[in-house]
């Protein structure tokens, strides 16, 4: 492991995108693991989920979407702050930008370290930085639940915040009459999780435990493939609890024991990486998540905050 590329700053090679329409007039874009987008059409506007990390990202995806319907983006629905979700949001030209409260937090208090972070981890997303205006700031938030009618006979999209989990401001669009959730960052469909700004513990039980409640049988997670079926659903789900608490586990008992932090990802990696280790992003955010749950078991309950300058440090440290 001595030897491994920085993050995924050697990942340059373009991925497959592909459109599906999951029922009518519901489409999601994945991406062989890149960061998953969607839409769902009102009886006269859009709702857009996730914006893509830059402008020129987002138009890629909005012209395929345009393919199959030109009407106007309403509501941006952004899942959490992080840098790749939020910064292609101009493209949109959304009437709102919707977000947890405490997302708006977040990126008041770290938005600018984390695009820099980002930028460095995942040089690839961020396709023609320069047209990047500047931060993304939600212009609606809410602290529970937010319903918007779509009219027509097509129901609700209901727009959750399940708890606290990949970050402290995650929501979940959940579509009942449909059964399709989209799930943000907080599940992942054969794609290693992210856990660098988490709450592991509740993630790995309150929070799963109230989307597993939903009962949806179409999911489609922050990254990779879409579960179709009841069967898909509850596999993403125990696959992304599993993944944390194998990671709660092993990380926890080193240190409960007085180890070292590389000791413990050293465990974490051996662990994890003969199910997740040919997934999407595994090498990539084990260092920091390792990082993560280290200082949860410290009594941190906050995470600290992503710097560039913090990211290789950790890195270097852990490699």
């Amino acid at each position: 492991m001595a030897n491994k590329p920085f993050a995924s700053s050697a990942d340059l090679a373009p991925k497959d995108e592909v459109f599906v329409e999951l029922a009518e007039g519901v489409y999601t874009l994945t991406a062989e693991g890149d960061p998953n987008v969607a839409a769902i059409e009102a009886e006269d506007f859009l709702i857009c989920f996730e914006a893509r990390a830059t402008p020129a990202a987002a138009r890629r995806w909005l012209t395929q979407l345009r393919k199959h319907t030109r009407k106007p983006v309403r509501y941006l629905v952004l899942s959490h702050y992080h840098a790749v979700r939020t910064l292609g949001a101009s493209a949109f030209e959304a009437q709102e930008i919707v977000a947890h409260e405490m997302t708006r937090v977040l990126i008041a208090e770290r938005g600018q370290q984390d695009w820099e972070s980002e930028f460095g981890r995942m040089p690839r997303l961020f396709e023609q930085p320069e047209e990047i205006p500047g931060l993304t700031w939600p212009t609606l938030t809410f602290s529970d639940r937010m319903t918007i009618p779509l009219g027509d006979e097509r129901g609700d999209l209901v727009l959750q915040f399940l708890g606290r989990g990949h970050t402290a401001g995650d929501i979940v669009a959940w579509l009942p009459q449909q059964r399709i959730l989209f799930a943000g960052d907080l599940v992942e469909s054969q794609a290693a999780l992210y856990t660098g700004d988490a709450f592991h513990d509740e993630w790995a039980t309150s929070t799963l435990d109230e989307i597993e409640d939903l009962g949806a049988e179409v999911l489609v997670g922050g990254r990779g493939k879409v579960a179709r079926d009841r069967i898909e659903v509850e596999a993403a789900i125990n696959q992304s609890r599993h993944f944390l608490n194998e990671l709660r586990s092993t990380v926890g008992g080193v240190h409960a024991e007085g180890g070292t932090l590389k000791q413990a990802f050293e465990l974490a990696h051996k662990t994890l990486v003969a199910r997740y280790g040919r997934w999407p992003i595994f090498e990539h955010c084990l260092p920091f998540d390792v990082k993560r749950y280290w200082d949860e078991c410290d009594g941190k309950d906050w995470p600290e905050i992503w710097t560039a300058e913090r990211d290789r440090a950790v890195w270097d440290a852990l490699q």
